[in-house]
């Protein structure tokens, strides 16, 4: 029989807890004898188990008995549970008696604990092999010592040789042969070795994987699948970041890198036999065996470049070093790193400069004690001046290529330029960016930066060959189904439309509505506007209006247009905040007796009779701006917009002057926000400036509703509603206005355009269409990303990767890069979604193109 037609099966300890799993387990066995081939079985210990015999290791000599006796009634009442004879179990209740007599008890020696701690797997793989033999599937026992053989690292400490050690091994055809003979289905204990003096050595933590990837080379596997409590890895920690997308498909490398950089569900030591060996390794779901899990293998580096996950770990130490004596010192780091030697320390991350070199401990791999980094700083202390920095989290990006993408990261890299970071890591295999930040900031990061990495397409999830469904995908009730976008359901009709009209903007005032009305059901806003500047069709301002919406506009024309189709429209209902606009233009809307907001101190000063007997209202910038791009951001030092609340004074004895009443405060910081609690912070602190105008009336959090693209959660509104329910308790006096603009309208249009030509170059592969950045600019100008579809395939299978790009003579004209498509075809027509805001309003006719139609269904 062909060592290639061995299947490893490992299964941890959740999953060998109850008789069910075990059921599991023996079907799952028996679908893999059913391809043919030969099945090994790797268990951990039962649930809990390992820690039972910790605690055994570390109880009083006197106390171990009644420990001891616990677990073996424990593990007699589970043979009884599974129907098994619990003579099975004497050999390992043997080899507990012979520990607890043992001379090296009560020195807990380490390979005396290496033999205690080796029962809880010796225990659960006997009643495994008894209960899947009674099931039916004859399973015989194999002890992992008789095959996996330990070997010891250079300046490898006595723990790490018993208690954490590594196996070499290779592909063994004749063993393969050998075990194929003595049965097809074998079971055996991840966890423990022998090393080359023949004691039970550990593998460390997550050895059981270990073992299974071990054995997986040995045999010359034709997989190795590690089952597991979760469908597989994720982009980011599911836990944390619930839109975070299943990992369909990596490297090994990449997978190495994520395992070490903080995801659990794989121990990185697993990685290396598995990669040595060209063995796949599957993750599944012991619970949804069904699901496809996460595969690892030698061709997962295929496809775009994309950041795969981003992972975390925490915990993390940082001793900076810094001495002047360090510059052009020949010797000097390999004396400094000899201290960190001597007290069996690992480095991590390394960030160096002339005079200064800073190093991470992560307490994974390291026995970090507050008595062993006190000796390891009294010993720095010799050679330079020594600083501690704990506790930090390491936050670190994850994907092949990493320095090609660094362009696309503006996103992530502001978010952190807002953060206290201490150390930033470019690994030198290209794999990795890392961010070392305080521990107590790195949790509410991941969120944002996951769904920027989205945002910035710097994370390829659409792309079905390596990203799957999100954790809250997943973990939806099945019965739960999404609605198809309206565009979706309307399809036949947009098709016509695309035959009559050539490129044109679509728009449905039904998802107009709906969006409004969810909206309105926020309570403590008392007013609404519309952002006009989003989209100002006639048809669709005259819908909001009916709706209750008031209008914003930025600029006279703006507030003219608004007069002109909404003539019943009354003129308290339209604000006016406008910027850098000219005299005429704040003159015009004050003789329309509509809102006019002020952001700069020179209209006051300098037009102040103007402004006579008016009421006003005062924009605030109130720090650094938020948003999904750097140029929709509206707030912070380098934004033209707002007064800085130390003008507020100014601008409040300014208005007095001329006889104007400030009546109204209002802050916008920016466009695309997901935070739920962003609107609350700044009615907080917007109210917490109003308490000084006596003739305040409302306040204007401004907009800036994020409208989740693919693969970012939605906007939660209850939790926005309930955070601005707390400030209003405190500030009910003041009337609370918002003003949403492309929340409102963006689903509610398409753009629609046709392929014009298809071209494949240095292998990328270009789709034309006839409307590009003249039509729907905000791809250039904001990096933005909207969903693409060939409407003509719609129900055709994704099967290539393409860029698609406009006539425009720029290269800036892409509307969608490394986008999944069915083959599309000169004629066929692209639906380009999200594109009800910001796009008719900023159409041009550059490259005398002409203007794209609208058409309202």
């Amino acid at each position: 029989m062909s060592a290639a037609q061995w299947i490893v099966l490992k299964f941890g300890g959740t999953s060998v807890s109850t008789k069910a799993r075990w059921a599991t387990i023996g079907k799952l066995a028996n679908s893999r004898l059913a391809e043919g081939g030969c099945v090994l079985i790797v268990v951990s210990a039962v649930s809990g188990v390992t820690d039972q015999l910790k605690a055994l290791i570390e109880a009083e000599p006197a106390a171990r008995a009644e420990l001891a006796q616990r677990l073996v009634e424990q593990h007699r009442a589970f043979a009884a549970e599974l129907g098994v004879d619990a003579a099975i179990l004497a050999e390992v209740e043997a080899e507990l008696d012979e520990c607890l007599s043992s001379p090296h008890a009560a020195a807990r020696a380490f390979p005396w604990q290496a033999r205690v701690f080796a029962l809880g797997e010796l225990w659960s793989s006997r009643l495994g092999a008894a209960f899947l033999t009674a099931s039916g599937t004859t399973t015989e026992w194999l002890d992992a010592r008789t095959q996996l053989s330990a070997q010891a690292l250079p300046n490898q400490g006595d723990w790490a040789r018993h208690l954490s050690t590594t196996c070499q091994v290779q592909h063994a055809p004749a063993l393969a042969e050998q075990l194929a003979q003595a049965g097809r289905s074998q079971i055996t204990q991840g966890f423990i070795a022998r090393n080359l003096s023949g004691e039970t050595v550990l593998l460390g933590r997550g050895g059981s994987d270990t073992s299974a990837a071990c054995f997986g080379t040995l045999l010359g596997a034709s997989r190795v699948e590690i089952w597991t409590d979760v469908p597989g890895m994720f982009s980011a920690n599911p836990r944390r970041v619930p839109q975070a997308r299943l990992l369909r498909h990596l490297d090994y490398d990449e997978a190495q890198e994520i395992a070490t950089t903080g995801a659990k569900v794989l121990h990185p030591r697993c990685l290396g036999p598995v990669r040595e060996g060209g063995v796949p390794l599957w993750i599944k779901d012991t619970q949804r065996p069904d699901l496809e899990g996460t595969c690892i293998d030698a061709s997962g580096g295929d496809g775009p470049l994309s950041v795969k996950a981003i992972s975390h770990r925490i915990g993390v130490t940082l001793v900076s070093m810094e001495s002047i004596g360090m510059w052009q010192q020949v010797g000097f780091l390999a004396d400094v790193f000899d201290y960190f030697r001597r007290h069996g320390l690992s480095v991590d991350l390394i960030g160096s400069a002339e005079t200064n070199v800073t190093v991470s401990l992560d307490p994974s791999e390291n026995l970090l004690s507050a008595d062993t980094l006190e000796a390891l700083c009294a010993d720095l202390a010799r050679v330079c001046r020594v600083k501690v920095i704990a506790p930090c989290a390491a936050i670190t990006l994850v994907g092949r290529g990493m320095r090609r993408m660094l362009h696309r990261l503006s996103e992530v890299l502001a978010e952190f330029g807002e953060q206290r970071v201490h150390l930033v890591s470019q690994s030198s295999n290209n794999l990795n960016l890392t961010f070392v930040v305080d521990e107590s900031i790195a949790e509410a990061l991941l969120p944002r930066l996951h769904e920027h990495l989205i945002r910035a397409r710097v994370m390829a999830v659409d792309d079905a060959r390596l990203f799957g469904p999100s954790w809250e995908a997943l973990s939806a009730p099945e019965d739960v189904t999404l609605p198809l976008p309206w565009w979706q359901r309307e399809r036949d009709k947009l098709l016509q439309i695309a035959a009559e009209q050539g490129p044109a903007y679509v728009y449905h005032l039904d998802s107009v509505r709906n969006q409004a009305r969810r909206l309105q059901q926020i309570e403590p806003v008392d007013r609404w506007f519309y952002a006009i500047k989003a989209n100002d069709h006639p048809q669709l301002l005259q819908a909001l209006v009916a709706q209750g919406f008031g209008l914003e506009c930025v600029s006279a024309a703006e507030v003219a247009h608004v007069q002109r189709h909404c003539a019943d429209l009354d003129a308290a209902r339209i604000m006016f905040t406008p910027n850098f606009a000219p005299r005429d233009e704040y003159r015009q809307a004050l003789a329309a007796d509509v809102m006019v907001t002020v952001d700069a101190l020179h209209a006051l000063a300098q037009w102040g009779e103007d402004f006579a007997g008016a009421q006003i209202a005062l924009r605030v910038d109130l720090g650094p701006g938020r948003g999904h791009h750097d140029k929709v951001r509206t707030g912070g030092s380098a934004s033209k917009f707002g007064l800085a609340p130390s003008e507020l004074a100014q601008a409040q004895e300014l208005a007095r002057k001329v006889g104007a009443k400030v009546v109204g405060l209002h802050a916008h910081l920016g466009s695309g926000i997901l935070d739920p609690q962003h609107w609350a912070e700044v009615y907080a602190q917007l109210a917490a400036l109003g308490e000084r105008f006596v003739d305040l009336r409302w306040l204007d959090i401004g907009g800036g509703l994020g409208v989740p693209g693919q693969g970012e959660r939605e906007l939660d509104l209850d939790l926005v509603a309930a955070g601005l329910a707390k400030v209003k308790a405190l500030y009910p006096q003041w009337a609370l206005h918002m003003e949403p603009g492309r929340y409102l309208v963006a689903d509610a249009g398409v753009l629609l355009t046709r392929v014009t030509q298809t071209k494949l170059k240095h292998g990328v592969r270009f789709v034309g269409v006839d409307a590009g950045m003249n039509a729907l600019l905000r791809p250039a100008l904001y990096d933005a990303v909207h969903p693409i579809a060939n409407l003509t395939r719609l129900d055709e299978p994704a099967t290539e990767t393409v860029t698609v790009v406009g006539p425009i003579c720029e290269s800036g004209d892409v509307l969608g890069r490394e986008r999944r498509l069915p083959a599309s075809v000169e004629g066929d027509i692209i639906a380009i979604a999200q594109a009800g805001a910001y796009g008719a309003v900023m159409a041009n006719r550059y490259n005398r193109r002409p203007l794209i139609a609208e058409v309202l269904l």
